[in-house]
């Protein structure tokens, strides 16, 4: 189905506050019927999230503190993509294994998803990790600030999709990759795309 769409241009641009992982700005937005409207949003680095699931059907979560939320949330192990010229599988492996201490002989892409479009740009890329094995113990990470709190537990992925079902959790990727998860197995994962497929622009 298609439509005619108004094309929105951006008629003024301003940065507001700038940091390392987002920035906020403000641009003046042509719109329907004429005139324009301000609209305030971040800009963000973006981020990969990785469903580690093992051969036993469980899948791997973490438990870490979020300050903007005053609490700890069940999480998958994941990461901004602050490092430059890295690939994305290659950020969600390294997420991997400083999360969660875990190697993967498999990653796939899983889901994309615009984690929160109604003020950030922020893109979020969820692989689902197979094959997986232990990063040797000199080998692992030091986690450090709320890292070094971390919880890391496997549960069934069935129990985790009821975990989503009954708001137990909330965070957006983890979410999302558990339920595309879940779905994945049902389809014998024949719908994963390769590591390299690129973004939704």
């Amino acid at each position: 189905m298609s439509a005619v769409e108004h094309r929105y241009e951006v008629a003024g641009h301003r940065e507001i506050w700038s940091g390392r992982i987002f920035s906020v700005v403000s641009d003046d937005v042509t719109m329907p019927g004429g005139g324009t409207a301000t609209r305030d949003y971040v800009t963000h680095v973006g981020a990969v999230a990785v469903v580690a699931l093992d051969d036993a059907g469980q899948v791997v979560l973490i438990r870490q503190y979020r300050h903007p939320v005053g609490r700890h949330l069940w999480e998958l192990p994941a990461g901004l993509m602050d490092v430059r010229g890295e690939d994305l599988a290659t950020a969600a492996a390294r997420e991997l294994a400083e999360e969660a201490d875990l190697t993967a002989g498999r990653i796939d892409v899983l889901v994309d998803l615009h984690s929160s479009p109604g003020f950030s740009n922020e893109v979020v890329r969820v692989f689902l990790a197979r094959d997986l094995a232990d990063v040797p113990a000199e080998q692992r990470h030091d986690r450090r600030d709320e890292e070094a709190d971390l919880q890391v537990v496997r549960l069934d992925l069935d129990e985790a999709v009821r975990m989503v079902l009954a708001g137990e959790i909330t965070n957006a990727s983890c979410v999302a990759g558990l339920l595309a998860a879940a779905r994945a197995r049902e389809t014998g994962f024949a719908e994963l795309r390769r590591p390299e497929a690129p973004l939704p622009r």
